[in-house]
């Protein structure tokens, strides 16, 4: 008997991912409504250092106080890499772009993740998929030159968007070096210290900046806004990810960001900080279409496999 995608073993899985995209998409308008009051390098060590403190009690409570190997350490340190190049990359092209640009933008890692996935796993990507990461890159391009051919033919694209492009490029390469590097340890501990290694890394980065900020003059909306993307958008979404990649595969996992422009235009649109454009449609039809293609191609496989 037939089986549809959410009734097949992984369906659950496939509910926690849809969950971790629009939790995703939220940190956009919010990362925008906060990103010029501090450098995006603090607001990230600050959003990295709070999921791990928020984290810590229930990964040690759980699985004890054990540090991990060198070859354990090694991995999360490479793992968080990715990660905070991406979101450095996010905070500063929010300075010079738009959210539904960056949205767009978002919705290349599928491609690049399967390119990723390809050299780092060998896992190939079939005809279904291909024509899947094919029509939503497609739908990002649309909505990023606002279906100009001239523009697109001539690369308009400003600052912002060239940096969140970087961004994406370095995330790509984060399921598939998850999948690689998972040693059979529980996905909290995986996703703590890697949220801890980040840490690490932006305190390096930040230290001299930190310094320099009059915190007292901080407003409150943007530590609320800190806590949320610590709590909402780093933690319950880094879990959901790295577990799902392990689950169901790196490619599969990213196809989900193709959803990311259609809830970041939704709450875009209810938060009154950005007007909704006609001419974003077809691309936002071809994304849509392009994450059914694939995830049915993932939920056919299953079928079949059973």
């Amino acid at each position: 008997m037939k089986k549809t995608l959410f009734q097949n073993s992984d369906g659950y899985v496939h509910a926690l991912m849809l969950l971790a995209i629009i939790l995703a998409a939220s940190s956009f308008p919010v990362g925008a409504a906060i990103t010029n009051r501090l450098p995006p390098e603090i607001l990230m060590f600050l959003r990295f250092i709070l999921a791990s403190v928020l984290f810590a009690p229930f990964v040690f409570i759980k699985y004890g106080i054990i540090p991990p190997s060198r070859r354990a350490l090694l991995n999360y340190n490479i793992l968080s890499i990715p990660l905070v190049v991406f979101f450095w990359c996010m905070f500063e092209s929010l300075r010079y772009t738009s959210i539904l640009n960056t949205g767009a933008l978002y919705t290349t890692v599928p491609a690049i993740t399967a390119v990723f996935a390809l050299l780092i796993n060998r896992e190939k990507t079939g005809k279904i998929r291909s024509i899947g990461l094919f029509l939503g890159t497609i739908g990002a391009l649309w909505i990023v030159f606002r279906g100009n051919l001239d523009a697109l033919l001539g690369l308009e694209i400003n600052y912002g968007d060239f940096i969140f492009l970087v961004g994406c490029l370095f995330l790509g390469s984060y399921n598939p070096l998850v999948k690689r590097s998972h040693q059979g340890e529980p996905m909290e501990v995986l996703t703590f210290w890697v949220l801890l290694s980040g840490s690490v890394w932006l305190l390096i980065v930040s230290l001299k900046g930190i310094t320099h900020v009059y915190w007292h003059n901080i407003e409150k909306d943007v530590y609320f806004g800190i806590i949320y993307l610590s709590l909402f958008s780093t933690l319950i979404t880094f879990f959901v990810i790295n577990f799902s990649t392990v689950q169901i595969g790196a490619t599969k996992v990213a196809a989900y960001g193709f959803l990311t422009p259609v809830f970041i235009i939704i709450m875009s649109i209810l938060f009154g900080m950005e007007p909704f454009e006609v001419v974003t449609i077809p691309g936002l039809l071809l994304i849509v279409a392009a994450m059914i293609l694939i995830q049915r191609d993932g939920a056919n496989k299953n079928i079949n496999s059973t």
